[in-house]
């Protein structure tokens, strides 16, 4: 199970504070540079049934247009105020995610997942590219089946112990096999920033064409958050906490395509969140 409550909710609340602390940050550089955003997943459901955060939620997810994403981290940096950075697999050769962060620097967030990756996880916020989906469905389905591998892949380079959800015999047999490719790559010495570079050929795979829907490649399932190119360019401001963030105009047809009904509180079982192993909010 992906959920774990926090026995102390005011350190949930506390990850919550900071975590709306960094959105503030990107959606300030943002509107400085022209940049467009959108909240994205949990953090849009937050946004348009509490305001906020889901009430168990600990992380937020921002979605850009691939070429949205390039600009903010070519041009973001020098914006920054400098309690922040950008951490990614291009710059951090241990990062294990296909994706960016953008971190609050001298503060730990290591989810139990993350326990034995090399790379110390901040308190941060998640920047998802969103790139061309194929429209036939053969070019899709290989699309999105090489997206998957090379991001497992850049995974299993971090760490031997992915979360896995279910357990028994078949848990232990893809840990075992797990464990195998982390030490292949290892010992083969093959670099996150070569897994990124494939990972990220076959997301691009449709880039200049023009397409039905941009989607999310790190994810198993990338069309799950299926938005057009103009639904994404059309957004509205929206309350979320203290701040007014980004969030598509069309935000009701794209939370129902992904999620159905999505107004209503889901089950516990299905709740989700990332419980930290280890958690240090640093000077904050």
């Amino acid at each position: 199970m992906a959920y774990k409550e926090y026995e102390n909710p005011a350190e949930l609340r506390k990850v919550q504070e900071l975590s709306t602390c960094i959105l503030g940050e990107l959606d300030r550089v943002c509107r400085k540079l022209g940049i467009n955003y959108a909240v994205y997943g949990g953090t849009a459901i937050g946004a348009v049934r509490h305001k906020g955060f889901i009430p168990w939620d600990d992380d937020v997810d921002v979605c850009m247009k691939r070429t949205e994403y390039e600009r903010f981290l070519a041009e973001a940096p020098r914006e920054l105020d400098g309690r922040f950075s950008i951490d990614n697999a291009r710059s951090i050769d241990s990062f294990p995610c296909t994706y960016s962060y953008l971190v609050l620097k001298r503060t730990v967030m290591i989810p139990d997942f993350y326990r034995s990756c090399k790379y110390v996880k901040p308190i941060s916020i998640d920047i998802f590219p969103l790139d061309c989906a194929a429209d036939g469905s053969l070019q899709y389905r290989f699309q999105a089946f090489r997206t998957w591998v090379w991001g497992r892949l850049m995974f299993l380079r971090s760490t031997p112990q992915p979360y896995l959800p279910f357990d028994g015999a078949k848990k232990s047999i893809v840990l075992a096999a797990c464990s195998v490719a982390h030490k292949l790559l290892k010992r083969f010495r093959v670099s996150g920033d070569s897994i990124q570079r494939k990972w990220e050929a076959a997301a691009r795979t449709c880039e200049g064409q023009t397409t039905s829907f941009l989607a999310d490649f790190s994810d198993r399932h990338p069309l799950d958050w299926a938005i057009s190119d103009e639904e994404l360019e059309d957004t509205i401001d929206v309350p979320f906490e203290h701040l007014v963030v980004k969030l598509p105009r069309a935000y009701d047809s794209i939370l129902r395509r992904g999620y159905g009904e999505y107004m209503t509180l889901p089950p516990v079982e299905k709740r989700k969140n990332h419980y930290p192993y280890r958690l240090d909010f640093g000077p904050y």
